[in-house]
């Protein structure tokens, strides 16, 4: 602590406090600041008379206001609420095809489907629905049971191959690994990919071709692009569920992969699932 003196450069009194030979001068706060100051301290005695502030044991205090943000919370949901639940009846009366005819219908069931999708489907068709190994990218024009807004309806509502839906989609691929020797599985692959890219045998795709007419095109058609009426997919158009290569169709031949999704209507409601089959339509791949 040294003396006070007055500063040479600047002629201002110092305060006496001085570390490592500098001294601190003593000027005073600018008024403003300092009544600027003191009005945050009376605002903050106000907010926290006026509002809920301080922590107590299990709960805080409440403010003479006695307002709360999870009551404001509350009240905008109900607002929300009610502005939807026209439409949610409207929604909920109509056909998906008329949803779709009316762009105010259509605009609030895409926004509440991409809710609905984002709780329940992301986990097996990915946050963007472009889907995985075994599950199908719901975002291209390829469809097992129908694009149409209807039949996307349908297989949502029922599910594919759920036991416990009467109404659920189901086929059947027969293991042929059982039917074939495994020579023959490895030609009708050959054949199956060469109906949408090269294959390493070229003298494999003929006998393969026999093969498949005799064994697959009940359900796939002679010329491979599938049916909806077994849910039968297209050969053609290089859109694999389970791998492309030959090894891959193979191993599909010789022991298929079934795939199971559940039946959603029970769990989610009709409403619900109409505005899931909107979203999947408006998605891209929609057929009208």
């Amino acid at each position: 602590m040294s003396e006070n003196h007055i500063d040479e450069l600047s002629g201002v009194a110092t305060t006496g406090h001085e570390w490592d030979g500098i001294r601190e001068l003593n000027n005073p706060l600018p008024r403003w600041w300092l009544w600027t100051f003191y009005a945050t301290i009376l605002f903050a005695i106000g907010y926290c008379i006026a509002y809920p502030a301080w922590p107590l044991i299990s709960s805080s205090t409440t403010g003479m206001l006695g307002w709360s943000s999870r009551a404001a919370v509350g009240e905008e949901m109900k607002a929300a609420d009610a502005a939807r639940a026209a439409y949610s009846a409207e929604i909920a009366a109509r056909p998906v095809d008329e949803i779709l005819a009316d762009e105010g219908l259509r605009t609030v069931a895409v926004s509440a489907g991409s809710a609905a999708f984002k709780v329940n489907c992301v986990q097996c068709h990915g946050s963007g629905a472009e889907g995985s190994k075994g599950f199908p990218n719901l975002n291209d024009d390829d469809w097992l049971w129908g694009g149409k807004a209807e039949e996307i309806r349908q297989t949502i509502a029922h599910g594919i191959r759920f036991a416990q839906d009467a109404e659920t989609r189901d086929s059947v691929m027969p293991a042929f690994a059982d039917m074939l020797k495994g020579e023959e599985i490895r030609q009708v692959a050959t054949f199956v990919k060469s109906l949408s890219g090269t294959v390493a045998n070229a003298a494999s795709v003929a006998p393969g071709k026999d093969l498949f007419a005799a064994n697959c095109a009940a359900c796939h058609g002679e010329d491979g692009k599938g049916s909806r009426e077994f849910g039968a997919p297209d050969l053609t158009d290089a859109i694999w569920l389970y791998g492309s290569s030959e090894a891959e169709i193979a191993a599909q031949i010789r022991a298929p992969h079934m795939g199971v999704m559940p039946a959603w209507q029970e769990r989610l409601g009709e409403t619900t699932v109409k505005e899931l089959a909107v979203f999947v339509h408006s998605l891209g791949g929609g057929e009208r």
